[in-house]
């Protein structure tokens, strides 16, 4: 997520009352998540596990609980609590803004685009032209959706991100400032539910074709011509590049690759980045190949056994 406008090291500082190291007019671009960093990013780390990764990713300012040699070229923000004001920033430049219209005027829709009865249309949301939005639907703030995507009923665009600290009051949410984007030529089923990015974007690319009841967490990608069947539920933060096929209730692990090509059998747990053009099948997942033949080996248990009573009979 990236700012209206830059702001200094020291005005982003005083917004969060907390300390810094480095030059106060050190330039502040936006904030993100690790793994979309950029120059000129905030990022947060609350746990000495991570530090490093904190301190050696892309970020140029480093929202942190304790005070490290600050590596050249960054800053520092020292907060006793780097969760917390992540949340204050978000708060800050991306409020929550509540509508007064099913349709927002900040909306813009493209041409020939039909919206059914009962839609929740959010602000500053674009739709790109030749599209069908059935009824029943929310678009969330700040979505983008291309040309020519269907979006049939009761689906959801832009929920928040299920993402939480568990502290010793109950589970604190980290707020979502990111947004959704709907590429080109996309179907998107019945009931479907895509999350919003924490600060980047969840991405459904061009031509990608999605069921039923399917739920996309914050900040993953789905790359182009896809095909996902229903009831399939991919955490967040996760990369599915090209031509991947999923097929029914399938899960899937966040943080993780599916390479280009792969297709994974109805009723898997993936909880592992996969080869590209390969299949996988199970729970936990495996090959198709390897794991068939295992089932196989195991079918044959029994007879095995049965063989081995007989023979132990015969001795006696």
């Amino acid at each position: 997520m990236k700012f209206p406008k830059p702001h200094t090291l020291k005005q982003i500082a005083n917004l969060i009352d907390c300390k810094f190291i480095g030059n106060e007019n050190f330039p502040v671009l936006g904030m993100n998540e690790i793994h979309v960093v950029t120059y000129g990013d905030i990022v947060f780390v609350d746990h000495p596990k991570y530090y490093d990764k904190a301190l050696e990713s892309k970020a140029t300012i480093v929202l942190i609980n304790k005070i490290v040699d600050c590596p050249e070229g960054k800053t520092l923000l020292i907060s006793d609590d780097p969760f917390r004001d992540f949340n204050k920033l978000t708060s800050h430049f991306k409020p929550f803004q509540s509508s007064s219209n099913s349709i927002s005027e900040s909306a813009k829709i493209g041409i020939d685009t039909i919206i059914q009865p009962n839609c929740f249309i959010g602000n500053n949301v674009v739709i790109g032209n030749n599209c069908v939005i059935h009824s029943n639907v929310s678009i969330y703030d700040d979505t983008i959706i291309g040309n020519n995507v269907i979006i049939h009923a009761n689906t959801v665009l832009g929920a928040s991100a299920f993402y939480y600290k568990n502290r010793s009051e109950g589970f604190d949410q980290l707020k979502s400032g990111g947004r959704v984007v709907i590429e080109n030529n996309v179907d998107l089923g019945a009931s479907c539910t895509i999350d919003r990015g924490v600060s980047g974007d969840t991405t459904i690319g061009e031509g990608s074709k999605l069921d039923n009841q399917i739920q996309i967490g914050h900040d993953t990608v789905i790359g182009k011509k896809c095909l996902i069947a229903s009831q399939v539920g991919i955490a967040g933060c996760c990369i599915v590049e090209d031509q991947v096929t999923i097929w029914g209730q399938v899960g899937v692990k966040s943080g993780i690759t599916i390479a280009k090509g792969t297709e994974i059998y109805a009723q898997s747990g993936l909880g592992h980045s996969t080869d590209e053009n390969k299949t996988y099948f199970g729970s936990p997942a495996f090959e198709a190949r390897e794991k068939f033949k295992e089932m196989a080996y195991i079918r044959k248990i029994p007879e095995i056994l049965e063989k081995l009573k007989k023979q132990e009979e015969k001795k006696s």
